[in-house]
């Protein structure tokens, strides 16, 4: 090898720049350390070219060249991507070249000190823990920001014993309660200790969850955590839960993730209830995924406060869970009862239509007092409340309505009573009964005007159409027991029948007839009298 070493040596310092490049590339490689060579290279340092320069820098790092040192640091100063490449190899001199560039530190402008912090942390693995350290814990955010970057970078290439020794260094200086640290250099230590990754932090990482820290230290600290953590004590439990309900996302996301993969105990079943109140919808949806199939009181309620959330998704997940449980479906039905809004009482109705079957007697009763209100009220709220009763027996509600509308009637009550029948007779299916009552109902509302265009706009006299022709012997017989009408309204009825054909026209004929027999000493009835002379039965 003596041979080829004097030959590289002499390639050093030929005229054509890009040969002696290649020799200092090659001299590198190939570990040359003699005097001349590494006299040489000292003078490469200076070279006028750029190329050899940059060649030269990072061979004297490579070699160790210790009489190289006085002149990186002077290329330090000068800046440039050469005062990188002259800090990195500066940092590799060993104890001599990490003091230098420490005493350089306070020398060069803000922005070249990055470069002496990033080459400082590379000595890590070579003695120089305590330098990456201090390079940490500066107040200039660049330095301290670069150092953290350049030892994240190599956190790979450490050793075990290595990472252990630099975790054991950052420990002490974050438990120091004496010596405290910039919230900066706190910051970079943390994503440090993070990348390394050591059990041995944890501690420090829980200590750093809740305030007074930084939220970019919380929420970092929360990420590294999250690898670890599989049974959380006692006052880990309550910081978890106390960050998951932060309004900043940044350190409520992290808290999240770390519950969402623990277990639901019954010691912490309040605290997970109050995530369904968290400012923050991911929170609501970890409650929400976690607890939805606890069927108890206080989940119940807790679901129910997510269905006026902003959050669709939210609301919808809600709502499929509430139905599942035996507590949501009473929570939902005690709801019902409450809410005044239309647009959520649609919802709910919606909601306990599945299940209306189930409604308890009570219940039921209670929703239909509040429909029969908004009904008499003319509120339209009554809508949703009839619509959850018809799905559960709409045979029953039906012959409810009826019942109350009879009760309004008898009570003369025209109008209260023509409001529930008009509601009824919203079902096309809706029997005879109904129509019956609808039409002498009707009948005692009409203005009685015996005019043909009034009569052939009168609703009432379109419904005696409909039932004289289902049934006109029941017709009959009814309107003969209804003493509750006036002769006015039979002589209005008569009158209006008569003037028809056929099957209709005697109709008419027998309302006017009872007229006559059951009010003979009537005004109307001598009207009635004259009508039936004019009538010609077939």
């Amino acid at each position: 090898m003596d041979i080829p070493a004097k030959k590289l040596v002499k390639l050093l310092s030929v005229d054509d720049a890009s040969v002696r490049a290649a020799a200092i590339l090659i001299s590198a490689e190939l570990g040359l350390k003699d005097a001349e060579a590494n006299a040489e290279l000292l003078e490469r340092l200076l070279d006028d070219d750029a190329a050899v320069r940059i060649q030269a820098i990072k061979a004297v790092g490579k070699l160790k060249v210790t009489k190289s040192l006085s002149l990186l640091l002077d290329r330090v100063r000068l800046g440039g991507e050469e005062a990188n490449l002259a800090a990195n190899s500066a940092a590799k001199l060993g104890s001599e070249g990490i003091k230098g560039l420490q005493s350089l530190m306070s020398q060069v402008a803000p922005g070249l000190r990055r470069y002496i912090a990033a080459a400082l942390t590379s000595a890590v693995g070579n003695g120089g823990a305590e330098a990456s350290v201090a390079v940490l814990l500066d107040k200039d955010p660049q330095v301290a920001g670069a150092a953290a970057n350049a030892i994240i970078g190599r956190v790979r290439e450490m050793s075990a014993e290595t990472k252990k020794q630099l975790a054991g260094e950052l420990v002490a200086v974050l438990s120091d309660k004496k010596n405290k640290i910039a919230p900066v250099a706190e910051f970079s230590i943390i994503r440090v200790l993070a990348a390394l990754n050591e059990p041995s932090a944890t501690t420090i990482f829980w200590e750093r969850t809740g305030p007074p820290y930084a939220p970019e230290v919380r929420a970092l600290a929360l990420q590294t955590l999250g690898t670890w953590i599989d049974n959380p004590t006692k006052d880990q439990w309550k910081k978890l839960f106390a960050s998951a309900v932060e309004t900043d996302f940044r350190i409520a996301a992290p808290a999240l993730m770390i519950l969402q993969k623990l277990p639901v105990s019954d010691k912490q079943l309040p605290d997970w209830i109050a995530l369904f109140d968290a400012p923050d919808v991911a929170a609501r949806r970890v409650a929400v995924e976690k607890l939805g199939e606890r069927d108890s009181a206080p989940v119940a309620q807790g679901l129910m406060a997510q269905l006026k959330h902003a959050d669709q998704t939210v609301r919808d997940v809600a709502r499929t869970r509430l139905a599942k449980l035996e507590h949501g479906r009473k929570a939902l039905i005690a709801a019902i009862l409450e809410v005044d809004v239309l647009d959520e009482l649609w919802q709910l109705a919606r909601l306990v239509a599945p299940f209306a079957k189930e409604f308890a007697p009570a219940s039921r009763t209670e929703i239909l007092n509040r429909a029969c209100k908004f009904l008499e009220d003319d509120d339209h709220r009554c809508d949703p409340l009839f619509f959850a009763l018809r799905e559960g027996d709409a045979p029953g509600l039906r012959d409810q309505l009826l019942e109350r509308a009879v009760a309004k009637r008898k009570k003369k009550d025209y109008p209260t009573a023509m409001q529930y029948l008009k509601l009824l007779a919203r079902d096309p299916a809706v029997g005879f009964e109904v129509r019956l009552e609808l039409a002498l109902v009707g009948l005692k509302l009409s203005s009685k005007d015996i005019a043909m265009d009034s009569r052939t706009k009168d609703p009432c006299l379109r419904q005696f159409t409909n039932v004289v022709a289902t049934n006109l012997a029941e017709v009959q017989k009814t309107i003969e027991k209804a003493k509750w009408l006036e002769p006015e309204d039979l002589f209005y009825l008569g009158f209006h029948f008569a003037e028809l054909f056929n099957q209709e026209k005697a109709f008419g004929a027998a309302v006017l007839q009872h007229l006559v027999k059951s009010s003979p000493k009537a005004k109307v009835s001598t009207n009635a009298r004259n009508k039936l002379k004019s009538i010609v039965l077939k």
